[in-house]
């Protein structure tokens, strides 16, 4: 039976619980990293980072990006890789209110030889630190609208470049997706409920287009990314 998807429906997802034992948090990080990994969610915002950052290198200079609300870190540490194949200069700051996600992006950047800085805060509460380019993956959906446009101005204002978001677009191809990549590629039981409790929670991109416009980010770009995603990305004046 499909769900209702005509109107937006937030519920609590187990990964946001504070009192989630240790190995169910590392286990249900792990599992969605994966799905990312399939689903080549670090490709979605990485070709205007790529543009910036050979622009940045080509003036003698690194490019600095802020990810918020990175999780374990999964999608910056990949377009990491990427930049180190290429030979590109960026800096990479993380940020998240899970201490424990953030000691994960850690030990992976360690694993990895990539240099990042981690910072906790909660992104919708917490000034955010000064960047180039801030980001943000599969995020918005655990907001409420208030809380999405206060990101997205913390975010116009942290920036001095851009700002890059991406998520889950709420549609019938989002759920399916959700639901075969979830229980196809890890077993996790708090990824097979948070999976389908995000597709329900998010967006479309007509909805963030007000919430862009509201927040100050004026001209804003949303297209549609596979699979079953929207990209949203605004160049500072």
């Amino acid at each position: 039976m499909w769900p209702d998807l005509t109107e937006r429906r937030r519920e609590p997802e187990w990964m946001d619980d504070p009192s989630l034992p240790a190995a169910d948090h590392d286990a249900a990080l792990r599992g969605l990293a994966r799905l990312n990994r399939v689903a080549r969610s670090s490709r979605i915002l990485w070709p205007r980072l790529e543009r910036l950052a050979r622009r940045a290198n080509s003036a003698g200079r690194a490019l600095q990006v802020l990810d918020v609300a990175t999780g374990s870190g999964d999608l910056p540490l990949a377009m990491a890789a990427r930049a180190r194949r290429r030979r590109l200069d960026i800096g990479w700051t993380l940020c998240d209110i899970s201490a424990h996600a953030l000691a994960h992006a850690r030990a992976r950047a360690a694993a990895t030889g990539v240099a990042v800085t981690t910072v906790t805060l909660d992104a919708v509460a917490d000034p955010l630190p000064a960047t180039d380019v801030a980001t943000c993956s599969l995020f918005v959906h655990h907001l409420d609208p208030p809380q999405v446009v206060a990101l997205l101005g913390a975010m116009r204002r942290a920036a001095r470049c851009a700002v890059g978001i991406a998520d889950l677009d709420r549609s019938r191809l989002g759920f399916s997706l959700a639901w075969l990549a979830s229980r196809s590629l890890t077993r996790s039981p708090i990824v097979h409920a948070d999976a389908l409790l995000s597709v329900r929670a998010a967006f479309t991109a007509d909805e963030l287009a007000g919430f862009a416009d509201s927040a100050g980010l004026h001209g804003a770009e949303i297209d549609s990314a596979w699979p079953a995603r929207w990209r949203l990305w605004w160049d500072a004046p």
